[in-house]
C-alpha cells in the first residue's frame, strides 16, 4: 500500500470514528439516601497529602508512612438537590466532589487491561461557577489537572491521558457554583474508536427460595432499560420451592422486560448448578459473556453498562466481578478485592494496608490512601461476575461443588489457562453482610471443609498442601471443644468424601444436602429455638469461672492450653445439672471456642439472631470424632500425591458442557 493509499485509509478511518460512552455520572434514587457518599462528595479535592519530604535523610520513611488524611470539609450534600439519576443542583457559594466510588474514572485499571490511553471527560452545565479536574496516583496523592470557568447551557470537555496510571490512581472533577447556584446537567466519560459491535449478555440470576429479592431486581433492571440494551435475556435459573413465576406482580415486571426475561426450573444443585445453567445458556445461545447475579442482592444498573464497556475493550477475553457493599449498611465496602492465600488456600486480601468493610460514610474515596493503589485479584465473588463465553468455551463451566469455593476455583482455574480476573471499581451489588452470617458451623461446614480440600488437591504448589490438613485438624478439634457436633459430623463426611474422587460430584449435586440435613436430627447443638425461654433458666453461678470473661489463650500457649483441653473434656465427667439446665447464655459474638470450650453445656444465639441452640458436652462423642479425623487426616496425608493427581485430570471431564448437560437434563423440569 502506497502512502497515499495509507493517509487515505486512516483518515477515512478517523471520519468513522465515534465518541463512545465509557462510564456516565449517576446519582442515586429516593430510596438510596444512605448510599449517597458512594456518589457526591461535599468540599474541595483535597484529601490525602505528605507531611514531609525526607528523601535527603539517613533513614527516610515510605511514603505510605507520611501520608496525612485530610477532611474533605464544607457542608454536606443536600439530597433534596438530586435532580435525577443524572443531574444536581450545587448550591452558591457551595463546592461538590464527584471523586466517589461510583463516579471517580478508575483509569489504572482502563490503563493496565485494556489497549485505551486517552479518554475524554465532558461536563454540562447551566448556570456559572467552575469545573476542576483533578487525578490521584498510586500512593494517594491529589494532583490538579485543568478548571474551566462556565456560565450558562455550556458543556466542559476534557481529554484526559492514562499512560501515568501504572500501578494506580484515579480521575474525578469537581463543581463549585457561583453566587447564582450551578447544575449538572449530565457527564460522561467517552472514548473515540472506530464503529464496534456492542457485547452481548446473558444475565443469569441463580435463586433458591428467594423470589422476592429476584423479582426486586428485575423490577430495577425494567426500570433501566439502557442497562439492558446490550443484555440478550434476563435468565432466572429458579432452584426453590417457592417459584418466582408465583411471586405477586410477577407478570408486570415480565412484561415490562420486554419478553427478555426467562424461567428454567431446576431441581436444587446449589450455587455452582445454577451459575454452571447460566453460563451453559450463555453458551448455548451465542452471548459474548454471561452475567452472574445472587439472588439476595439489589444490583446498581448502571454496573451492567460499566462491566460491559470495560470488558469489550480489554486486551484479550478477562473475567470482570463487580464489588459488595453490606445490603445492610450501604456504605460499607465488604473488600475491594480478593487472592487465593496459595500457601493455605484461604481467601485473603491482596495487601496489608487494605481494610475489610470500609465505610465510605467515614473516610471518603479521596481520604483513603490505599483505595487509589490498583488492586490484582485472583477471582471475584459471584454475587457479581460477568465472563466472556470464549473463557467458558475453553476452561469449562463451574466445578459441580454446590456452594463454597465455586468461585475462587474457577478464577483459579482462568488464571492457569492465561484468562485473568479484574474486580471493577464502580460496579457493585448491595448483598448481606458476612457478618450476619456464620456459614462455618452448621451444614455448610460440609461444602467448606469438602470444596477447599479439592481446590487445594488441584491447585496448591506445596507437598502436601502447605498448611491446610494442619489447619483442617486445628478447625475439628475447635469445633470439637465447642460442642459443635453436628458441624463436625459434617466435615467428618467431607473428608470421607474426598476419597471417593471427583467422578461422584455430579452425582451427589442433589442429594448430599438432603443426607446432611437428616443428620440434624441426631444433634442437640442443631435444634433451633426460636427463644432463649424455651430452655431451661440457667443456674446462678454454675458457669465456668463464675462468669468471668475468658479470653483468647496466647499464641505460645495454644498447643499445651489445647491438650489440656481436650484432655480434660475427654476425662473430666460433665456436671450433672449442665444435662437438665444450661449452665449459661451466650450471645453469637461471645460464642468464640475458647470460651465454649471451657461450657458442660450453654445455649447459643446463631448469626441470624433468629434463634438459639443448646450446646452440651459429650466425652464419648469427642474421643469418638476426634480418632476418626485422625484417622482421616493421616489416610489423606498418606494418599496426597495421588489424589492430587486424579483430580486434577478430571477438571476438563467434569466441567466440560456435555457432562454438565447430563446433570442439566436429569434434574431441570417444571415438576422438580
Amino acid at each position: 500500500m502506497s502512502v497515499a493509499d495509507k493517509l487515505e485509509s486512516t483518515t477515512a478511518a478517523q471520519q468513522s470514528a465515534q465518541w463512545r460512552t465509557l462510564q456516565r455520572i449517576i446519582l442515586p434514587t429516593e430510596s438510596q439516601v444512605d448510599t449517597l457518599p458512594l456518589y457526591v462528595d461535599s468540599g474541595s479535592a483535597s484529601g490525602i497529602r505528605l507531611r514531609e519530604n525526607d528523601e535527603l535523610a539517613r533513614a527516610p520513611k515510605l511514603p505510605e508512612d507520611k501520608l496525612q488524611m485530610v477532611s474533605s470539609g464544607g457542608p454536606s450534600v443536600h439530597f433534596d438537590d438530586i435532580l435525577s439519576r443524572r443531574s444536581m443542583n450545587v448550591r452558591a457559594g457551595e463546592q461538590v466532589s464527584f471523586g466517589t466510588y461510583f463516579n471517580a474514572f478508575p483509569a489504572s485499571y482502563w490503563r493496565r487491561w485494556t489497549d485505551v490511553r486517552t479518554v475524554r471527560l465532558e461536563v454540562a452545565t447551566t448556570g456559572g461557577g467552575t469545573v476542576t479536574v483533578s487525578k490521584s496516583n498510586a500512593r494517594g496523592s491529589i494532583q490538579h489537572v485543568e478548571s474551566f470557568s462556565v456560565s450558562g447551557a455550556e458543556t466542559a470537555v476534557f481529554d484526559l491521558p492514562l499512560v501515568p496510571f501504572g500501578d494506580g490512581g484515579w480521575y474525578w472533577f469537581d463543581l463549585a457554583a457561583g453566587h447564582n447556584g450551578l447544575t449538572l446537567d449530565g457527564a460522561q466519560w467517552t472514548l473515540l474508536e472506530a464503529p464496534r459491535k456492542n457485547g452481548q449478555v446473558t444475565l443469569e440470576i441463580t435463586t433458591m427460595n428467594k423470589p422476592d429479592y429476584c423479582l426486586n431486581n428485575a423490577r430495577i433492571l425494567a426500570a433501566n432499560p439502557e442497562a439492558l440494551e446490550n443484555v440478550r435475556e434476563v435468565l432466572i435459573v429458579d432452584q426453590g420451592t417457592k417459584k418466582v413465576r408465583d411471586e405477586p406482580g410477577f407478570a408486570e415486571v415480565s412484561a415490562a422486560l420486554g419478553g427478555k426475561l426467562r424461567i428454567i426450573d431446576q431441581r436444587n444443585l446449589g450455587g455452582s448448578g445454577g451459575f454452571a445453567r447460566g453460563m451453559y445458556e450463555a453458551v448455548e445461545n451465542g452471548s459474548d459473556y454471561a452475567l452472574l447475579l445472587d439472588d439476595d442482592v439489589v444490583v446498581e444498573p448502571e454496573s451492567i453498562l460499566r462491566m460491559l464497556a470495560f470488558s469489550d475493550r480489554c486486551k484479550k477475553p478477562t473475567i470482570v466481578g463487580g464489588h459488595m457493599f453490606d445490603l445492610h449498611n450501604r456504605s460499607v465496602l465488604h473488600t475491594f478485592g480478593e487472592v487465593v492465600d496459595p500457601y493455605r488456600i484461604v481467601p485473603a486480601i491482596p495487601h496489608a494496608d487494605m481494610d475489610m468493610r470500609h465505610d465510605f460514610s467515614i473516610a471518603n474515596l479521596r481520604q483513603t490512601s490505599w483505595l487509589h493503589r490498583r488492586v490484582d485479584v485472583d477471582y471475584n465473588g459471584w454475587w457479581m461476575c460477568m465472563i466472556p463465553t470464549a473463557v467458558i468455551r475453553e476452561i469449562g463451566l463451574s466445578l459441580p461443588l454446590f456452594i463454597k469455593w465455586d468461585d475462587a476455583e474457577y478464577g483459579l482455574r482462568a488464571r492457569a489457562a492465561g484468562f485473568a480476573t479484574v474486580s471493577l471499581p464502580g460496579a457493585a451489588v448491595w448483598h448481606v453482610s458476612w457478618l450476619d452470617k456464620d456459614d462455618m458451623v452448621g451444614w455448610q461446614s460440609y461444602f467448606h471443609e469438602r470444596n477447599r480440600l479439592i481446590t487445594t488437591l488441584i491447585y496448591s504448589p506445596y507437598p502436601k498442601g502447605g498448611r491446610v490438613l494442619r489447619e483442617s485438624v486445628q478447625a475439628d478439634v475447635k469445633h470439637l471443644v465447642s460442642m459443635q457436633y453436628f458441624t463436625e459430623h459434617g466435615r467428618l463426611e467431607a473428608l470421607k468424601d474426598i476419597f471417593k474422587g471427583p467422578e461422584q460430584l455430579h452425582g451427589v449435586l442433589a442429594t448430599k444436602l438432603p443426607e446432611i440435613n437428616a443428620l440434624r436430627a441426631q444433634y442437640a447443638d442443631a435444634q433451633l429455638q426460636e427463644n432463649v425461654d424455651d430452655f431451661p433458666a440457667p443456674m446462678l453461678g454454675r458457669g465456668p469461672m463464675g462468669g468471668a470473661p475468658m479470653g483468647l489463650p496466647r499464641k505460645k500457649d495454644l498447643v499445651a492450653w489445647g491438650l489440656k483441653t481436650v484432655a480434660r473434656q475427654l476425662v473430666k465427667t460433665p456436671d450433672a445439672d449442665a444435662a437438665v439446665r444450661p449452665q449459661g447464655v451466650l450471645a453469637h459474638r461471645d460464642s468464640r471456642w475458647f470460651r465454649l470450650a471451657h461450657y458442660d453445656s450453654v445455649v447459643v444465639t446463631n448469626a441470624e439472631g433468629t434463634g438459639m441452640s443448646w450446646y452440651r458436652r459429650d466425652p464419648k462423642l469427642l474421643k469418638s470424632m476426634l480418632a476418626e479425623s485422625a484417622r482421616l487426616h493421616i489416610r489423606l496425608a498418606r494418599e496426597w500425591d495421588e489424589l492430587a493427581t486424579r483430580y486434577r485430570a478430571s477438571v476438563a471431564e467434569i466441567t466440560s458442557m456435555e457432562t454438565w448437560k447430563k446433570t442439566f437434563d436429569e434434574h431441570s423440569g417444571a415438576g422438580r
